[in-house]
């Protein structure tokens, strides 16, 4: 491995502390690890040189030490390196200890006790030891000689001395093995046979299911946010800020700053739900409510609803409501509601203060130049201009005396850092356009990553919580907050909700409803909270959906459409009354029922209803059986097959509900191909026993049609899993994603429908009631089918 130039220091460097060539050029590659061990020599003062056991105890520390204890690193380090710790066990007692001990808690006597600082083990104990170790586990030692698994002979010992030198341990049980068995022999070195296990016996008998006790379900299934720590645990530094030319930053809060925090909060936990008020909710913020929402009502806590308002450009009152209506329909219940405006003049004062102490400077340079400088990690020109002429630019700006875009207030942060993020951000831009909640007071606006952090500390907020693509903005929230002295929330990351058949970028959706591929915001084919709800799916499906799929941080798992099918039939079939529609329908006349003669049958609006629960059956006349009726197209043939459960002529088949028909005659139309109508007979006696079920709709009056219903039918919008990655992603839209089928027949029942009710359809699948419905015509949405390929292949 070539080390590159400016390396050769450090390389020297950790070869002073004894560390291998080989492990010192590996380290080297990596710059976290790199910049952790530097500190770690120069903290314990070794960078002249230390022995080989002392630098592998640094190299340790540097790489396994505990993020959220790094205030404790430089008394470790002391004991180090006056070997009062000098084994990896005692080294590892030290990091359980400091990631469980506050900087207020530290009590020195404690830490040496728990790291048995001072306690040492004669080779005379360790002898003794072993000898006990050896008389107990004598037979199986004899019995597998040198195959034996010594590390368990070993951790027997460890458990009685765990302060013991490993090497002296390891040497002594060496030596008795040799005491006891001799020299090896060549069937010691033999690999052992591994025994096949025998198959049971298949035995016909049905298996009681109390024997095999169920799986239990892990603490992070029942409950997902037991991964969250407690509010009060908000001193430890969980977060690390690498700088090119400064110490890096352990983020914490101080104890005087967490204390002020818990009086506010009165130790509860605090969350907020942040959308940007420039278009409709999606089902990836279902999941970041069921998350920060969640997270507050699980806890006894509060979760703010912010507007994130900070362009006065992009944001209307149409997505205002829009986003508070549907987090009312998801089920949360807001703390209170927030708008990032409404904190513009702390925002500027703050900025203010940021440039006084010096990490901030008004710049000149354009979009483009800014771009520029960026990728070639160049400083501006005006990054180190005078503190108190950015002040009175800055001023000027806010005063309007500049003109938009000839003006930016930049961070000082590191423009060669390896993160991005951290390349001087913009923390406020002119604009001279009116904001939709704050009107015409500002010209200058902060902007996201200024103000997201800010604003979540002013607000007290215990967890900041985001999806991944956040992540390496965390080193900027941070630094931020440091940098202004401002108490710091707990920031984690979680996986973005990706669904497959679908698109969920803003400007991808935003396309689809102004270009008129869609049929608006709520069309029942996008994954717009507003576009499922429309399409009937409830709340609480979505809400279990969220809850199976998890928190976790596994990035660019595609989600299949079939697991939110799955919980939304789940949902349905417990909530959605059966009936009766036909789709196309095909004429079926009865020969031997009179004209006038119209039966009312008993319906189950339940599959499961008892007899005697009224309430779980259709009232009379909602349900006729008359003369004619139909059946879907679909469920008749001329030729009849094993495989098929339909009508065919001579054949029978029983009408869900109502009795066997038997097909006598098929009347074609004059291509002798189409049917037209179809002659059978009932049976009255309910004797025949036909294997097939068939759902169907009569003519409540003879010679007047059925009520007639319109009905579209949704599929995937996309044809493609992912159609996201594709190039040209519109091309993959699916023709068939929406048909109509307007005149569709219904039972009586349904005529009094309302809109938002919802029904299974039998045989057919779930459907809702549309808001295009009018008292002359109800239209129906498909909200799923009634086929379940994810239950079948497994939750």
């Amino acid at each position: 491995m070539v080390v590159k130039e400016g390396n050769s220091e450090k390389l020297e460097l950790f070869l002073k502390i004894g560390l291998d060539e080989r492990t010192a050029r590996n380290t080297i590659a990596n710059n976290k690890v790199t910049a952790n061990l530097t500190d770690v020599i120069h903290e314990a003062a070794v960078s002249d040189g230390c022995s080989r056991t002392i630098g592998n105890l640094l190299y340790t520390v540097a790489t396994k030490f505990p993020a959220n204890a790094l205030v404790h690193r430089p008394t470790l380090l002391k004991y180090i390196v006056s070997s009062k710790i000098k084994t990896p066990a005692q080294l590892e007692a030290a990091f359980s200890f400091f990631a469980s001990t506050g900087p207020e808690n530290f009590q020195l006597k404690e830490f040496e006790k728990a790291c048995g600082v001072g306690v040492e083990v004669s080779v005379e104990e360790i002898e003794h030891t072993v000898c006990e170790v050896f008389e107990e586990n004598k037979n199986a030692i004899l019995e597998q000689r040198y195959r034996i698994n010594v590390g368990d002979l070993f951790a027997h010992v460890r458990k009685r001395h765990p302060w013991a030198d490993p090497k002296i341990v390891k040497q002594i049980i060496d030596a008795k093995l040799y005491e006891l068995l001799g020299e090896r022999t060549e069937a010691d070195n033999e690999k052992p046979v591994k025994k096949k296990k025998e198959k049971p016996v298949k035995v016909e008998e049905k298996i009681v299911a109390v024997d095999a006790p169920p799986v239990q379900p892990s603490e992070e299934e029942l409950n997902p946010f037991s991964i969250f720590p407690n509010p009060e645990e908000n001193f430890k530094v969980h977060t690390e800020v690498f700088f090119s030319d400064r110490p890096v930053l352990r983020c914490c809060n101080t104890k005087e700053m967490l204390e002020k925090h818990l009086k506010a909060t009165g130790g509860r936990v605090f969350t907020r739900f942040p959308p940007e008020p420039n278009g409709y909710l999606h089902i990836g913020h279902a999941k970041a409510m069921f998350v920060s929402f969640g997270l507050a009502k699980e806890r006894g806590g509060c979760c703010y609803l912010r507007y994130d308002d900070t362009n006065p450009e992009a944001e209307k009152k149409e997505y205002i409501d829009h986003i508070e209506e549907i987090v009312d329909w998801m089920g949360w219940k807001p703390f209170k509601i927030t708008y990032t405006s409404d904190y513009f003049q702390d925002l500027y004062d703050l900025a203010v203060e940021l440039i006084r102490r010096g990490h901030a400077y008004v710049d000149h340079q354009t979009p483009e130049e800014i771009k520029e400088y960026r990728e070639k990690k160049m400083n501006s020109p005006w990054r180190d201009r005078p503190i108190g002429e950015s002040l009175k630019l800055f001023d000027e700006m806010r005063q309007g005396m500049i003109e938009e875009g000839k003006a930016t207030l930049r961070m000082k942060q590191d423009m060669q850092s390896d993160n991005y993020n951290m390349y001087d951000l913009i923390a406020y831009r002119i604009k001279f356009t009116p904001h939709p909640h704050s009107g015409d007071k500002w010209c200058v606006y902060p902007s996201y990553d200024y103000a997201h952090c800010i604003v979540d500390s002013l607000e007290n907020i215990t967890h900041s919580l985001c999806t991944l693509e956040f992540e390496t903005r965390r080193a900027s929230y941070y630094w931020l907050l440091d940098a202004l002295g401002l108490y710091q929330p707990y920031v984690w990351e979680y996986s973005r909700l990706n669904v497959t058949n679908t698109v969920m970028s803003k400007r991808k959706l935003n396309r689809l409803v102004t270009e008129k591929r869609v049929d608006g915001w709520d069309d029942p084919r996008l994954m717009t909270l507003a576009g499922l709800r429309r399409r009937g799916v409830t709340s609480a499906s979505i809400n279990a959906f969220v809850r199976g799929v998890g928190i976790t941080r596994s990035d660019g798992s595609m989600i299949r459409l079939d697991r939110l099918e799955y919980h939304v039939r789940e949902e349905l079939n417990k909530t959605a009354p059966r009936t009766m529609v036909v789709l196309n329908p095909l004429k079926v006349v009865i020969t031997n029922l009179e004209a006038d003669s119209i039966m009312d049958l008993d319906a189950k609006k339940w599959p499961d209803a008892q007899t005697d629960d009224a309430s779980a059956f259709y009232k009379v006349n909602t349900v006729p059986f008359s003369k004619t009726v139909y059946i879907e197209r679909s469920d008749f043939r001329m030729k009849d097959s094993k495989d098929y459960y339909g009508l065919a002529p001579g054949k029978s088949v029983l009408l869900r509900y109502a009795f066997p028909i038997k097909c006598t005659e098929a009347i074609l139309s004059d291509d002798k191909e189409t049917v037209i109508e179809i002659r059978a007979e009932y049976d009255p006696s309910k004797t025949t026993k036909p294997k097939g079920v068939l759902h169907w709709v009569a003519e409540s009056s003879h010679g007047v049609d059925p009520l007639k219903v319109e009905v579209r039918m949704f599929d995937k919008l996309f044809l493609s899993e992912n159609p996201a990655d594709l190039d040209d992603w519109l091309a993959d839209l699916n023709p068939q994603s929406k048909v109509i089928i307007p005149e569709a027949f219904a039972v009586p029942s349904l005529r009094n429908a309302a809109v938002g009710d919802r029904f299974q359809f039998e045989r057919l699948g779930y459907f809702f009631v549309d808001k295009d419905s009018s008292s002359e015509r109800l239209v129906f949405n498909r909200t799923v089918t009634l086929r379940d390929t994810y239950g079948k292949s497994g939750k």
